[in-house]
């Protein structure tokens, strides 16, 4: 079966990671899907060489999300080269570890246009575009919900996408379009705090840390037709961790 098939999905920060995870996931259901990258190029191609391999459909986009122009360009030259749009993941994200003391205001004001500006910006232009039923999901962090130390800068970045879910979906309801967040919990990628990868196992229920491709399966859902009636939400894919 393929549910998303004739749908367009565009996955920010999808050359590895949750993101490549998403894509991949998003195109074995039958998807187009833009594979945007910001820096890394090759790997970006190898995402999308994977999904054609397996007769999907995709294709490499480069946006610095810092830049609005540049997200603004992402979206239109995705519906130029496939035709709609019909989902946005909105997963691209940097992570600085560092004391709120410690943190500079460069990275602070690079931090919050990248996972926050950008993001934003994307939406508004999918906004414009979105077919009507489409579906938005942001990515943020189960962090949010507890805090971290070292993390301050970062959850609050991923606290302002949360926001934006809620206040979204009461917009583009008219529309039929659902906007969710869902939230990975320790999961095992490069973005992992230190420490975490030794001890995260250990804080869940199941025993382990998350894998990107369990973060996929949610969003997978989340997107389907079958999660129509979900919008505004944040889910929680952490394996059970309180956060």
């Amino acid at each position: 079966m393929t549910p998303l098939r004739e749908k367009v999905a565009i996955v920010t920060g999808s050359s590895a990671g949750i993101g490549r995870a998403i894509a991949e996931r998003l195109a074995h259901e039958g998807a187009a899907v833009a594979v945007h990258y910001g820096k890394s190029r090759d790997k970006a191609k190898a995402v999308v060489a994977g999904i054609e391999a397996k007769g999907g459909k995709a294709k490499a986009f480069q946006a610095d999300m810092a830049r609005p122009q540049e997200v603004r360009r992402l979206i239109e030259d995705a519906i130029v080269a496939f035709g709609r749009l019909d989902i946005l993941v909105n997963n691209a994200a940097i992570f600085i570890y560092k004391p709120l003391v410690q943190t500079t205001e460069q990275e602070f004001d690079e931090i919050f246009a990248v996972n926050v500006k950008g993001p934003y910006v994307a939406m508004q232009e999918a906004a414009k575009v979105i077919v009507e039923g489409g579906r938005i999901v942001n990515i943020s962090s189960d962090g949010t919900h507890m805090g971290a130390p070292g993390m301050t800068a970062y959850l609050g970045t991923k606290g302002a996408l949360e926001q934006f879910t809620k206040g979204l979906a009461h917009e583009l309801a008219p529309k039929g379009v659902t906007v969710n967040t869902v939230s990975p919990g320790l999961t095992d990628t490069d973005m992992l705090a230190p420490g975490y990868r030794e001890t995260g196992a250990q804080l869940s229920p199941l025993r382990r840390l998350g894998t990107p491709a369990d973060i996929a399966d949610v969003v997978a859902f989340v997107v389907s037709e079958e999660a129509r009636w979900l919008t505004g939400q944040t889910i929680h894919a952490g394996g059970g961790v309180v956060m």
